[in-house]
């Protein structure tokens, strides 16, 4: 007994001992990231990388910048300098409007240190989200401030989300099949089809249910709040034609019978004449007896509105 008792207290003493060096070695290793990144990022100490961005200078390290895929292919391209004299680059985001200086900064320090995570907010998350893609190697970072921007789609802020849906679309022909041309912005990589998903479904499922615009069981009729509807006909009024076509058509688009959604598009059509569909004829149809138009009743079209021909007297 009292060698297995020995035994177990050396292991005892083991565990223990192995446990605190275990966490010394994660205070020691938090301690050095703190000191990179107030030192080193904030601070400027020590560069032997000066990045230009924005208006903005950082004084940076290229061992840290490295990190990143897009930095490390502009350290390598940039001009080689004399042993002691900084290195300088330059990151062109003049055509990427969605990376802006805050974004930006919080992206860089997080190749430093996690904290930045800290920083991002609703307000920034978008732009925290385009610099992070941009820069590579930081998928945490890019799937925080997703999460971030997923979280901040409401009534009050579908609007700019509404504009970053039409900027992320391929133009339109015209026609109810959209053109060949690129998207504008592509720097979000997958996150943009996520994104312009979630916008779909707030459109689609949860802003009917916030505004109480759904179908009694019993009777199949609206039971509608009259201020919700409008709010609900002010967003329709500002959706991209190939949301707003998929929004109306889609089942999960819960505001009633097929009449009343129908009632719905013919109002909501009506009031993008004068801002976003001007110059087209978008049109909506009811299909009774259903199946004509697969597996909705509600079929929107659109073309281009055709000028009156004049004719002149000789």
């Amino acid at each position: 007994m009292t060698g297995q008792s020995g035994s177990f207290e050396s292991f005892w003493l083991h565990s223990a001992t192995f446990s605190s060096v275990l966490f010394s070695s994660s205070t020691h290793n938090q301690n050095i990231i703190d000191y990179l990144y107030n030192y080193g990022f904030q601070r400027g100490e020590y560069a032997d990388t000066v990045l230009h961005v924005h208006q903005n200078v950082y004084r940076l390290h290229a061992i840290i910048l490295s990190r990143s895929p897009f930095l490390v292919q502009l350290l390598s391209t940039s001009p080689q300098v004399q042993v002691g004299v900084s290195r300088t680059i330059y990151v062109p985001v003049e055509r990427e409007p969605e990376v802006t200086q805050e974004g930006f900064a919080i992206a860089l320090g997080y190749l430093y240190s996690s904290v930045s995570l800290r920083l991002i907010r609703p307000e920034n998350a978008r732009a925290v989200l385009a610099a992070g893609c941009m820069l590579g190697g930081m998928d945490d970072l890019c799937d925080f401030a997703y999460d971030t921007c997923k979280r901040s789609i409401s009534v009050d802020t579908i609007g700019p989300w509404l504009e970053f849906v039409d900027a992320i679309t391929p133009p339109s022909s015209g026609a109810d099949t959209p053109g060949p041309e690129v998207s504008p912005i592509r720097i979000f990589g997958p996150y943009v089809q996520r994104l312009r998903d979630d916008v779909f479904r707030f459109l689609v499922v949860t802003l009917p249910n916030i505004l109480e615009i759904h179908a009694t069981p019993s009777e199949n009729s609206p039971t509608t709040p009259e201020n919700g509807r409008e709010i609900l006909l002010q967003v329709f009024s500002g959706v991209p034609f190939d949301m707003f076509k998929a929004a109306i058509e889609s089942p999960n688009f819960q505001i009633g019978s097929d009449q009343a959604r129908f009632k719905f598009a013919k109002e909501a059509i009506e009031a993008r004449k004068q801002g976003i569909a001007r110059g087209l004829e978008e049109t909506v149809v009811l299909a009774f007896g259903g199946g004509n138009f697969g597996t909705s009743a509600v079929h929107v079209t659109r073309k281009m509105r055709k000028r009156p021909l004049w004719k002149v007297n000789s």
